[in-house]
């Protein structure tokens, strides 16, 4: 179950990261690129993903 939380929690900051950069313009082809919106609702997406990586590996005490 562990490593599902965590591939999850890959994926969701994966998907921030590329949302980040088509908002910032840099990748291209997408009609997201250079939407500024995209920009922030990618940096929130990597947030929840990093706190989700936080989470699936935090150890069980």
């Amino acid at each position: 179950m562990r490593l599902i939380r965590f591939v999850l929690a890959l994926i969701v900051l994966g998907l921030g990261a590329l949302w980040s950069l088509q908002g910032l313009g840099l990748v291209k082809g997408s009609f997201m690129t250079g939407q500024t919106q995209w920009l922030y609702v990618g940096l929130v997406t990597m947030l929840i993903g990093i706190v989700g990586l936080s989470w699936a590996t935090r150890s069980r005490v």
